[in-house]
């Protein structure tokens, strides 16, 4: 009987678990699901089963799908196709050029996107089955970010024009037509989207002083054609992009105020209520059907590609971006399993590297051993860290041949040794360890160099940009956002003052980059110290550093012995009155002393009481 009991408890606890395995089985599909989007039926998506060996999670709801990344890779910026689960980063173009912010048509056949492999900015279209490009536009102007009509046979640009970017609108099938202007404003109007089912066109504005979403009805003619749908002060609104229904419009905002930085997305049913948070992001792509979101992230160093569900909810863990990224697409197919040649071509390229580290190792490092000698540079020290020197002199060459002219010849500081002492809060700053420099303040006094306030998370950045030297639209690009004019809290304005500085209006001109083509070569700019705003020197707007993964006292130790960097315990002098010194304490004044009557003599005799006779 004891014997029956174990086995009936064996049994009973052994056959739960096999229950609910047999239960989880029979609810699992034997084949891993992915779906197919067709361009005739957007809103059914029938699946066909993909057998795999390895179970995979499927991150995305809408696979299979692709994304085309407009991604720099060193000195160059071209188009990339990439998938987490199945496509590894596959580049489409190549040369010596730029490709930038991709658009595909309502068709899903063809990839409009701006480059200026002719020495100008103009619009090219890319068939995606036959990897062939065609030329659009052809003027010497700067021509770019453009996006489709519902129809397909038009396209809207931004277009630089009467000293400032404007919006046009012109026909793909004849490229000889009149674009027409839907734009005219002394602001900068810039980064259109169609409404895929629609007759509007949203796009950024800074007619406001700060960027805004704006709407435009093509229906409407008269003055109030433009509508604010953003209205957010003291921020810098960018990038916005329409679902593919038309439902729904995303943009990445970047906020001075309390307001969370990342995506926004508004609803066109209910224009009235504000645009709501969906995550972290600073440009964003929609997928096929419409409920999930690709995002760029920017952080201090380093790129990141990211989706979120509406609600927010994380779809792919953040992954690292080579490159600076200049634009995105979700596409709802894949590649052709054929690819054509143009793009073998480019994936079989494997560009040289910007530069090639030289370390010198002499037997016994000094102090100064490993620095060198910047040439035909202007610093009160003309030194730079063995391991960034390549590094900088590439980063000169390219910014001479960029902007034209050369922003690296006079450095406010490059290497700056301990005997020297820097402002208060600057004790650890990288100058010290020779990975960092600082470029020269007074280029900006002349007029040769703006910086736009960027905020990531609660720090401070700096995006620098350098004036081209030619300004035919040969070098450089048009402004897009307000740039960030520090010299205004000197100007007796309290609110100026308080927020150490203020929005200034887009300059005109064609500008370079010059924090991205820093980061291309290694260089990162340094967060504001929290003090700025009322401490011009921790801005720090004008400093890059090198710093390959290391804190500022591993770099520190690569020029000084640890015991320099010890910070000595203060010893006070021998004291000549070792004991502590009463306090002096009030002399009493002097009492008066009492009269005391001195006593007669009394007249003696020795024969008795009475006067002494002879």
């Amino acid at each position: 009987m004891k014997e029956k009991n174990k086995v009936w408890h064996f049994t009973r606890w052994m056959i739960f678990p096999i229950i609910i395995l047999l239960a989880i089985s029979g609810c699992t599909p034997s084949s891993t699901e992915t779906p197919v989007f067709t361009p005739d039926s957007p809103t059914e998506t029938p699946f066909a089963p993909a057998r795999i060996s390895i179970p995979t999670p499927v991150i995305f709801s809408d696979f299979p799908g692709i994304f085309i990344l407009s991604l720099s890779e060193g000195e160059y910026t071209h188009l990339f196709a990439y998938s987490p689960i199945d496509q590894p980063m596959l580049r489409l173009t190549s040369g010596k050029w730029q490709d930038t912010s991709p658009a595909l048509s309502p068709d899903g056949e063809k990839i409009a996107f701006a480059s200026n492999r002719s020495g100008y900015w103009d619009i090219y279209l890319l068939e995606i089955a036959s990897g062939e490009t065609t030329r659009l536009t052809e003027t010497k102007t700067y021509d770019g970010a453009p996006t489709w009509s519902p129809d397909g046979a038009w396209l809207a640009t931004e277009t630089y024009l009467d000293g400032n970017l404007e919006i046009l609108v012109q026909p793909i099938s004849d490229s000889s037509a009149k674009a027409i202007r839907l734009t005219n404003n002394a602001a900068a109007d810039h980064s259109p989207a169609w409404e895929p089912d629609g007759r509007r066109i949203a796009f950024v504005s800074t007619r406001g002083g700060d960027s805004d979403i704006y709407l435009a009805d093509l229906n409407d003619t008269s003055g109030g054609r433009f509508i604010n749908i953003s209205n957010t002060p003291k921020a810098i609104e960018s990038h916005p992009i329409w679902s593919r229904d038309g439902h729904t419009l995303a943009w990445a905002s970047n906020a001075y105020n309390d307001r969370p930085n990342g995506i926004y997305i508004w609803n066109r049913t209910t224009p009235h209520i504000p645009a709501s948070w969906v995550g972290e992001g600073n440009r964003a792509a929609w997928n096929a059907r419409g409920d999930s979101l690709l995002a760029m992230l920017k952080s201090e160093n380093k790129n990141y590609l990211t989706a979120y569900a509406l609600d927010g909810a994380l779809l792919l863990q953040p992954y690292p971006l080579p490159g600076t990224l200049d634009g995105m697409i979700w596409l709802p197919d894949a590649l052709p399993e054929e690819l054509p040649k143009s793009y073998s071509d480019s994936a079989a390229l494997t560009p040289a590297p910007l530069w090639e580290k030289k370390l010198s190792t002499p037997e016994a490092l000094s102090v100064r051993q490993n620095l060198s000698e910047l040439e035909n540079v202007q610093a009160p020290y003309p030194q730079i860290h063995d391991a960034a020197d390549e590094s900088f002199i590439a980063l000169r060459e390219s910014t001479i041949t960029r902007a034209g002219w050369d922003a690296l010849a006079n450095l406010e500081n490059a290497f700056i040794p301990l005997t020297t002492s820097l402002d208060p809060g600057l004790g650890d700053d990288w100058l010290y360890t020779g990975r960092a420099f600082s470029l020269n303040p007074l280029i900006t006094s002349a007029g040769w160099m703006v910086a736009v306030r960027h905020e990531i998370g609660q720090q401070t950045f700096w995006n620098l940009y350098l004036r081209a030297q030619i300004q035919d639209g040969s070098m450089g690009l048009p402004l897009h956002d307000p740039i960030w004019d520090l010299s205004t809290r000197y100007n007796l304005d309290p609110a100026s003052y308080e927020a150490g500085g203020s929005f200034a209006p887009v300059p005109a001109g064609y500008w370079v980059d010059f924090s991205a083509l820093a980061e291309n070569y290694g260089w990162q700019g340094l967060p504001a110290l929290s003090n700025w705003r009322n401490f011009y020197k921790g801005t720090r707007y004008t400093q890059f550093l090198y710093k390959e993964n290391l804190s500022w006292y591993e770099a520190m130790l690569e020029l000084y012995p640890p015991e320099i960097l010890v910070t000595p315990t203060l010893v006070l002098p021998p004291s000549k009155t070792p004991t502590i010194t009463p306090r002096p304490t009030n002399t009493p004044w002097p009492t008066r002393t009492p009269f005391t009557p001195v006593p007669t003599s009394t007249p003696f005799s020795i024969f008795g009481i009475g006067t002494a006779t002879p």
